[in-house]
């Protein structure tokens, strides 16, 4: 993409379809003219009345106990520098959606022009009532430093600077596990550091308070080492200042542990890494381009342990581990502020989990066999979904412990659980998948591709790394629409019709006409086949010229399915397809099956479907919890609707004992875990959260997956075609360019799993073969 358009799209983004990315909605009823008076007059006196008794109800009463404020000057944005406080307000937004996609907490952004660090202080305080947090965000130092100061010390209310704390928390955290691995002592390590704005000087101060030692850290600002015959400097720097003669960066790599990069791009080098001692660890976290790459600094030292701030590096220390948990734990006991006590257990927390088992989720998302704390994984992932239950406890003991919690938590298990709750509603589980489809990039065949949804869903695979397409259909029409776009990388592009894929539409002809001869296909009637795209398409991933295909956007269902089943066919043992849409509601992931294919599945064929869910469900991490469902409660009717259900839930019972699978059963009963575990407390769905759901007909499953999808405007990715030989998947009519790339995404990892199991069979063959030599 050109830089043109990148800016086109991130303007559009903004822009599209409302402006802004955060918006405000009720959290009670308003239907009707008696909601409304107790929303407002006459019924909102009584909650005031409550309020002026006793402040404290105002937590009660209000949103004040979850609702952060996110406030700037625009002094100091992203590498942009002082742009001013309307500029700035992209920015904070965006920090707003991530404290509400991570941490389930409300946000209003704020910003303040003024300058004037009295003007900016006195502001925050009259507006603090509002509030139960503030986050302060890109505001230049020093004066950030006074901000935050004065506010912790004048406010009843948590206060944060995180472009300082949060850097500090995370970084830290990965200090401790390098030098675990590294078999150091903090209080012995020499520390090298580049930068003395907030951030260093912030990470300095925890690195100081988890032990180490001042007299072995130097620190280099762009005017050189920080001394103290220097007059130039805050009295935040001066704090690390060193009573000796300047000597240069290079000269102080000699012999040291520890390198912190808070700097700019490119200014170490590989003989600097080579003059630190054994080893050496280096958090080189400059943006965008670290103050040396990974791939040099990994070729220079097998020895190195590495972070960066990049994601596609290990070792990611991205804030976003630790404010929207640090505040959340804030939050949940009313804490009048974020002390030190709470940042370093937030940080002793964040260190711990990378010690721990990861969830397959995590392994899966990042494709990786499984993760292990070492070298390369000395920090949580971001999508690590144990954060929502690991660092908000850990800050609120914290919180509690030092004294300024007003509303200690009683109960912690029940506290978990609400912490797990808050995340059922965000959008996670897409970020995993797309994230998992980049660590191993298919090939995707786009089946038509003259349709202007279907390229910019193409683009976007293309520059997301998700995958390779290629693009079927004709050139002129696929060219004008990829210039209407801009999108101007060198894609391949088949046109099934055109003279020069002649040859390759011989050889696929041939093929077809081999395997269907005895169906009623003719020579002449495979060469006029091949013509159209699907079963060119199809032909393509048969014979390994791609690894998927995607279709749909403009044929019917039937009419896109029909050449897949023809020439991809079932896996080996497989009676029937099936499909299954994924949800994302707002109590979490559903899989819904079958929305697609069979229309009556008998007792066996519904026990199958299934089977394939669950599968499909682990493929994605999820462990499944199956509701198989019925307009009945465990044989409360015997019509052969009904029998039809039990009997698979028997077969599955018998066949698959490892699924938690149960039925038949009402949706109500399914979704509601309180109602089923009282009434139906033998089940073996008590006391599970079902998120997979299996109708007895097309019918039902059908209707109610584009009900929930219209009616909650839910985000469906599907169907997702199980059982079949290859990579195939079929969009529904007009899916939107979002739909068309999750699908993309899962029609990705769906090859990738393919391959696995293949490769796996493969190797079953040659240890059998190998057996029988011996």
């Amino acid at each position: 993409m050109s830089k043109d358009s990148k800016r086109r799209e991130a303007l559009v983004y903004h822009a599209k379809p409302t402006p802004g990315k955060i918006k405000v909605v009720p959290t009670k009823k308003y239907s009707s003219q008696r909601d409304l008076s107790l929303a407002y007059s006459p019924g909102v006196a009584e909650p005031c009345l409550e309020i002026a008794k006793d402040k404290a109800n105002v937590y009660k009463y209000t949103t004040k106990g979850n609702l952060v404020a996110v406030i700037t000057n625009g002094t100091a944005v992203l590498g942009l520098g002082d742009i001013g406080p309307e500029a700035s307000k992209p920015v904070m937004e965006g920090k707003g959606l991530l404290f509400k996609i991570f941490a389930d907490i409300d946000c209003f952004d704020i910003e303040i022009d003024t300058k004037n660090v009295e003007e900016f202080i006195q502001t925050v305080k009259n507006i603090a009532p509002t509030f139960g947090g503030i986050n302060l965000e890109d505001i230049k130092a020093p004066e950030a430093f006074e901000i935050e100061k004065r506010l912790k010390e004048e406010l009843d209310i948590p206060v944060m600077h995180d472009d300082q704390h949060g850097t500090a928390i995370i970084s830290s955290a990965a200090l401790l596990n390098a030098l675990e691995i590294a078999n150091k002592k903090i209080e012995d390590v020499k520390i090298v550091i580049s930068g003395a704005g907030s951030a260093a000087i912030s990470c300095t101060n925890l690195y100081a308070k988890l032990g180490a030692r001042k007299e072995n850290i130097l620190m280099f600002d762009v005017d050189g080492l920080i001394t103290t015959s220097r007059t130039d400097l805050g009295p935040e720097q001066m704090e690390f200042a060193r009573d000796m003669d300047p000597i240069t960066l290079v000269d102080a790599f000699k012999g040291a542990d520890v390198f912190l990069g808070l700097s700019v791009g490119n200014i170490v080098s590989p003989a600097m890494l080579l003059d630190m001692n054994e080893n050496p660890i280096v958090f080189a976290m400059a943006n965008p381009n670290p103050e040396i790459e990974y791939d040099t600094a990994i070729a220079t030292r097998e020895d190195l342990i590495m972070a960066t701030g990049r994601s596609d590096h290990p070792n990611q220390v991205n804030n976003v581990l630790g404010f929207p948990f640090i505040f959340r734990g804030a939050l949940d006991v009313r804490a009048s502020k974020i002390n030190e006590e709470m940042k370093l257990a937030a940080c002793h927390a964040i260190a711990q989990l990378a010690k721990e088992p990861v969830p397959e989720q995590v392994n899966i998302a990042y494709g990786e066999t499984k993760l292990n704390f070492g070298r390369e994984y000395i920090i949580p992932k971001p999508f690590d979904p144990r954060l929502i239950s690991t660092i908000p406890p850990a800050v609120a003991r914290a919180a509690m412990e030092s004294g300024v919690a007003m509303e200690p938590i009683q109960d912690w298990e029940k506290y978990e659980d609400q912490l797990l709750s808050r995340m059922g509603s965000d959008n996670k589980l897409i970020r995993l998948i797309l994230n998992r489809a980049r660590t191993n990039p298919k090939r995707i065949v786009f089946a038509e591709a003259d349709n202007l949804d279907v390229i910019k869903a193409a683009q976007i695979v293309h520059e997301d790394g998700i995958a390779t397409p290629i693009l079927l259909g004709r050139r002129d029409v696929i060219e004008e629409l990829m210039t209407e776009i801009d999108w101007d990388d060198k894609i391949l592009i088949i046109d099934p019709k055109s003279d020069e894929e002649k040859p390759r539409k011989d050889r696929y002809a041939n093929e077809l006409w081999q395997m269907r001869a005895r169906k009623g296909v003719t020579e002449f009637d495979a060469g006029k086949l091949m013509r159209q795209r699907n079963y060119f398409a199809a032909m393509m991933v048969k014979l390994g010229d791609a690894d998927a295909v995607i279709t749909g956007v403009a044929q019917s269902f039937p009419i896109s399915v029909k050449p897949m089943m023809e020439i991809i066919g079932k896996s080996p043992g497989v009676q029937k397809v099936a499909t299954t849409n994924l949800m994302i509601t707002e109590r979490g992931p559903m899989f819904v099956s079958d929305t697609s294919i069979n229309i009556n599945p008998d007792a066996t064929e519904l026990a199958k479907i299934a089977q394939m869910t669950a599968r499909t469900a682990r493929m994605f991490g999820i462990d499944p919890a199956v509701a198989m469902i019925s307009y009945a409660n465990f044989g409360s009717s015997d019509h052969p609707h009904a029998r039809k259900v039990t009997e698979a839930v028997n077969y599955l019972h018998r066949y698959y004992p490892d699924i938690t699978v149960d039925g038949e059963i009402q949706a109500d009963f399914a979704l509601n875990p309180e109602l089923l575990k009282k009434k139906f407390p033998f089940s073996k769905l008590a006391g599970k959260k079902v998120n997979t759901l299996v109708f007895p007909n097309l019918e039902s499953a059908n209707s109610t997956y584009k009900l929930i999808k219209e009616l909650y405007n839910t985000d469906s990715i599907g169907p997702i075609m199980m059982g079949m030989q290859k990579p195939v998947h079929i969009l529904q009519l007009n899916a939107s360019v979002d739909e068309i790339v999750n699908m993309a995404a899962v029609a990705v990892i769906d090859a990738q799993q393919k391959e696995k199991h293949e490769q796996k069979r493969e190797q079953t063959t040659r240890n059998s073969t190998n057996q029988g030599v011996f």
